[in-house]
Formats: C-alpha cells, sequence, structure tokens
C-alpha cells in the first residue's frame, strides 16, 4: 500500500495529577495536522486548570511534524504566560531530532525522564 493510503497512527492522550499537584500529559502515536486536536485540548485544560507543574511526557510518540511542535511551542507560551511551569520529559528520538534540528531545545526544560521532570520542579 502506498504511504499516502496508509491510515495514520491516532494520537492518544493521558492526564494524570500527581498528589503534589503537577500534572503528566503523556501523548502517544503521531503529533501531526491531522491528530493533534486531543493533545491541543488536553493541554489548554491543563494549563487552564493551573497545576503546580505540567510536564508533557514524549516517550511514545512515533513522529511529530511541524504543527505538532508548533503546538508544544504554544502550549509552552500558554503555560508561561499563566505562571506555570512547563516541561518536556522523555524524549523520543523524533522528537528529539526535530528539536535540534529547529533549535527549538533551546527554549524548552526537558528531562530524560518523567520522574526526573517532577523531582526537579519539585
Amino acid at each position: 500500500m502506498p504511504a499516502e493510503n496508509m491510515p495514520m497512527a491516532p494520537l492518544a492522550v493521558e492526564v494524570r495529577h500527581a498528589p503534589d499537584g503537577a500534572a503528566v500529559c503523556t501523548l502517544a502515536g503521531d503529533l501531526d495536522i491531522e491528530s493533534l486536536e486531543p493533545a491541543r485540548e488536553a493541554l489548554d485544560r491543563l494549563i487552564a486548570e493551573q497545576p503546580r507543574l505540567l510536564v508533557v511526557d514524549l516517550g511514545r510518540i512515533d513522529f511529530c511534524d511541524s504543527s505538532g511542535l508548533n503546538l508544544l511551542l504554544q502550549a509552552r507560551m500558554a503555560a508561561t504566560d499563566s505562571g506555570l511551569s512547563f516541561h518536556l520529559a522523555a524524549l523520543s528520538g523524533n522528537v528529539r531530532h526535530l528539536l535540534e534540528l529547529t533549535g527549538a531545545k533551546a527554549v524548552f526544560t526537558i528531562h530524560d525522564t518523567v520522574d526526573e521532570a517532577l523531582s526537579a520542579a519539585g
């Protein structure tokens, strides 16, 4: 089957709240223009809730395009404007490469694991 006819991997979004008031948003699958709306909704909702810390777990992202990167940049700016600490954790190879290639890595606080992000900001 040609690549353009292959179904896109859906994006799964899982949100959990830690007892200390932090929130973790785990994204899995493809973060691209076709699939990013559930991530946008979850991140917007979490920023509005004002947790102590918002960690976005990207360890299970298979693919991320420029629209996915733009979503992460917008979420970081919205969190910063709200006085919320925003961290990325467990970057998949694809996401790490995209952040390095675009220079966006410099604007994010990035941790190797979610646990590291939760304790570093604690």
